[in-house]
C-alpha cells in the first residue's frame, strides 16, 4: 500500500542550514532499513575512513584534465581527427548521465560500499588501459572510467555525509577541495610526468592509475568487512519529471556543466593554439580549476542567506563566460586573471547547481530524485559541449568562433538559473511504499 509522505517545509530549510555540510545528497535516501554509518572502534580507523572518502574524491577528475593537456599528442601520434578528439572528450561526460541514475539500485542490492569498491576497480582498470596507446582501447577505456566516476559521483558524497554527521561541513569542504586538487594535478603534472617518468603520452595518462590503485588498496578492507544490509526501495517520489521547476534546476545543471566540461576538455588545447608551451598551458589550467575551491566552499553559504538565488546565478555565469572569451580574445599576458576568475565562476555554478536541488526540494527523498534527474539528464546535455567545441574547431581552424557556443551555453544556463533560482519547492511528493514480502 501507498501512502503520501510529507515532510514540512521546514525541514527542506534546515537541510540547507549549514551551507557547506548540508551541499551532500544522499542517494539512498529511499533505501529501507535505512542504512547505518559503520562501526568504527577508535580514531585511528575513523581517520582512515575519512581520508579514503578524501582520496577516493581526488581520483574522480584526472581522467578528464590529463587527456585535455596531452590532447594534441594523442591525436599526432594516433592520427586521430579532431571529430575523433571530440568524441573522445566526450564520452566520459555521456557516461556521467547514463549511469548516475543506476547507482542508488546498485546500492541497495550490493550495499554503497561494495558498490563504490567496484567503481574504483573499473576507474583504475580504465585509466590503466590508456597506456596501451592504441585508438579503440582509448574510447573502452574511457568508458570504463566514465561509467566508474559517474556511479561514484553519486554515492561518495552521501558516504560523505552519512559516515560523518557530526563533521559535515568540515568533510564537504574536503571532500570539494580533493575534487579540484585532482583535476588540477592532472593538469599541471601529467606532461612533467610524460617528461621526466614515462617518456610517452600513453604512459602519463595511465599513470593517473597509480593513485586510484593505492586508495582501492586502502579502501577494499573497509568495503569488504562493512555490514552488508539487504535493502529495498521504501519511497518513490512523484511528479517530479511533470514539474517546470525540476527541469529549470535539470537544464542548470545541464548547461552549467557543458561549459564545465567544455574547460576541462578543451582549456589546454585553446591556450597551446594562443601560443602557450604545453607545460604553462598545463599549468594556467591548474590554476583556474584550483580557483573553483574559492566559490565552491563559499556559494553555498551565500546563497541560502539570500532571498532567492537569481542574481547569484546570473552573475556567476557572467563571470564563467567574460572569463572564457577573455581566454579567447583578450592579450595573453592578461590570462592568468581570466583563467583565475574562470575557475571562480565555474566553481560557483558547480556549487550553485547541487544547493539549488538542496532548496527546491520539500525533503530529502525528492532531493535525492531531483538529483538523479538533475545529473542523469543534465551530464547528458553537457557531453554535447565538448564535442561542438571539438567539431567547430575541426571547421573553422581555429576556436574564435566557439565564443558562440559558450556565449549560447552561458545565455541558456542564466535563463534556467532565474527558474531554478527562485525561492519556490518543486511539486513532487513523496510516497511511503509497503515493504516487501
Amino acid at each position: 500500500m501507498n501512502q503520501t509522505f510529507r515532510q514540512p517545509d521546514s525541514r527542506a530549510k534546515a537541510m540547507a542550514v549549514d551551507g557547506l555540510g548540508d551541499q551532500l545528497i544522499d542517494a539512498e535516501a529511499d533505501s529501507l532499513p535505512k542504512p547505518q554509518p559503520p562501526a568504527l572502534h577508535g580514531g585511528g580507523a575513523r581517520f582512515v575512513l575519512g581520508a579514503s572518502l578524501v582520496l577516493i574524491a581526488f581520483n574522480l577528475r584526472p581522467l578528464f584534465s590529463s587527456l585535455s593537456v596531452l590532447l594534441p599528442e594523442v591525436m599526432q601520434a594516433t592520427g586521430l581527427t579532431t571529430a575523433g578528439a571530440s568524441l573522445l572528450t566526450t564520452l566520459p561526460v555521456l557516461c556521467l548521465g547514463l549511469f548516475a541514475p543506476l547507482a542508488p539500485k546498485l546500492a541497495q542490492r550490493y550495499g554503497a560500499e561494495r558498490t563504490l569498491l567496484a567503481a574504483l576497480m573499473l576507474l583504475t582498470a580504465g585509466t590503466a588501459l590508456r597506456g596501451l596507446a592504441s585508438v579503440p582501447l582509448l574510447f573502452v577505456a574511457s568508458f570504463m572510467a566514465g561509467a566508474a566516476i559517474a556511479v561514484s559521483n553519486v554515492l561518495l558524497p552521501g558516504l560523505v555525509k552519512r559516515d560523518f554527521p557530526d563533521k559535515a561541513a568540515m568533510m564537504t569542504g574536503l571532500y570539494t577541495m580533493a575534487l579540484c586538487a585532482g583535476a588540477a594535478s592532472a593538469s599541471g603534472l601529467t606532461l612533467p610526468i610524460e617528461h621526466r617518468l614515462t617518456g610517452s603520452w600513453s604512459g602519463a595518462l595511465a599513470a593517473w592509475a597509480v593513485p586510484a590503485f593505492a586508495v582501492l588498496l586502502v579502501w577494499a578492507p573497509q568495503a569488504l568487512g562493512s555490514r552488508r544490509q539487504a535493502s529495498h526501495g521504501g519511497f518513490r517520489v512523484v511528479g517530479l519529471w511533470r514539474d517546470r521547476l525540476a527541469w529549470q534546476v535539470t537544464l542548470f545543471m545541464g548547461l552549467q556543466s557543458a561549459l564545465a566540461y567544455c574547460v576541462f576538455g578543451w582549456l589546454a588545447p585553446i591556450l597551446r593554439e594562443r601560443g602557450f608551451d604545453p607545460t604553462t598551458a598545463g599549468a594556467i589550467v591548474s590554476l583556474s580549476v584550483m580557483a573553483q575551491v574559492v566559490t565552491c566552499l563559499a556559494v553555498p553559504s551565500i546563497a541560502i542567506r539570500r532571498k532567492d538565488q537569481r542574481g547569484v546565478t546570473v552573475a556567476l555565469v557572467a563571470a564563467a563566460v567574460i572569463a572564457l572569451l577573455g581566454i579567447l580574445f583578450a592579450p595573453t599576458s592578461t590570462v592568468l586573471f581570466w583563467a583565475v576568475l574562470q575557475g571562480v565562476g565555474q566553481g560557483g555554478l558547480i556549487a550553485a547547481a547541487m544547493t539549488l536541488i538542496v532548496l527546491r526540494s520539500p525533503d530529502a527523498h525528492v532531493a535525492a530524485h531531483l538529483s538523479g534527474m538533475a545529473q542523469g539528464v543534465g551530464y547528458t546535455i553537457a557531453a554535447f559541449g565538448p564535442l561542438l567545441v571539438g567539431l567547430i574547431r575541426g571547421w573553422t581552424g581555429g576556436f574564435a568562433a566557439t565564443a558562440f557556443l559558450f556565449v549560447a551555453l552561458a545565455l541558456g544556463a542564466a535563463i534556467m538559473g532565474m527558474g531554478a533560482g527562485r525561492a519556490l519547492h518543486v511539486g513532487a511528493r513523496t510516497m511511503r511504499v509497503s515493504s516487501r514480502a
